[in-house]
């Protein structure tokens, strides 16, 4: 017999009060809601062990998306922000340590940010520390069931982004 789960005694109360409630369906999107609200205080509770807001984790990481080298107008780009807002964060990682700026190799008239390597050491930590907490949960699944979830969660995703929803990023 499967464990139950707060979520089980969830959709026994609303069953007899929505009867046409499909359990499968309440269940699921319930289940995925608090292990995403559950991911997000892993990861929170990751900036404040690492000391980074969350502007500056966000920053780092698009800076470690594009090797940990670019332009700031490309992360102005990645961030959705005004270059004038990523100038701010970009001097606020400069004052910690995590990225500096340099004369751009191509073009002179343009500098290029670079993580530096205890940037790129506190960006690691902050992110393991939820990798870890990821592989924990996906853990109780094999190989297999992993690759399933997977696979179902993503046709999931083309129907939600194929109704026009917001940005996923």
């Amino acid at each position: 017999m499967e464990q139950r789960d707060w979520t089980d005694g969830h959709v026994e109360r609303w069953k007899p009060v929505l009867p046409e409630l499909d359990p499968d369906v309440e269940g699921a999107v319930t289940r995925m809601k608090k292990l995403s609200v559950h991911l997000r205080r892993v990861r929170e509770q990751s900036l404040v062990d690492f000391a980074l807001d969350r502007q500056e984790f966000d920053t780092l990481h698009k800076l470690a998306g594009r090797g940990g080298k670019a332009a700031p107008s490309d992360l102005a780009a990645d961030l959705d922000l005004a270059p004038a807002s990523v100038t701010g964060r970009l001097d606020a990682l400069e004052r910690r340590g995590f990225a500096r700026r340099t004369p751009s190799t191509t073009d002179r008239r343009r500098v290029d940010v670079e993580l530096t390597d205890q940037g790129r050491s506190t960006w690691l930590g902050a992110m393991d520390f939820l990798g870890n907490e990821e592989e924990r949960l996906l853990g109780v699944l094999g190989k297999d069931e992993r690759r399933l979830l997977n696979s179902m969660l993503r046709r999931i995703m083309v129907a939600a982004e194929d109704r026009g929803g917001a940005a996923w990023d």
